[in-house]
């Protein structure tokens, strides 16, 4: 009797054992690549601020006014901006007389 409940002792000693480092493997497997995400997300995140930084200075600004829209874009005051919720308020006959 009492071998057969030592051997039972060990058999769920082993199986415990197993699914323990299976579950474990299965983890660090997960935070291995939340890790890696993680990694690739900050470097994605340094070249948008760098991106971002670069083209907002107030001197690229005034550089890509110059190169794409120099003769586009006009000043419109603030009390003659409209807010449209929906498509069918645009007047475009209207649009030319703003200029």
């Amino acid at each position: 009797m009492l071998k057969k409940f030592v051997v039972l002792i060990i058999l769920l000693l082993i199986i415990s054992t197993s699914l323990i480092k299976n579950y474990t493997k299965t983890l660090d497997e997960e935070i291995f690549s939340l890790q890696e995400n993680i990694i690739y997300l900050n470097s994605v995140k340094g070249l948008v601020l760098l991106e971002n930084n670069y083209l907002s200075s107030p001197e690229q600004l005034s550089k890509l006014y110059e190169l794409y829209f120099k003769d586009e874009l006009k000043y419109t005051s603030r009390e003659k901006i409209e807010i449209i919720s929906d498509v069918n308020q645009i007047n475009l006959e209207n649009l030319n007389q703003n200029e």
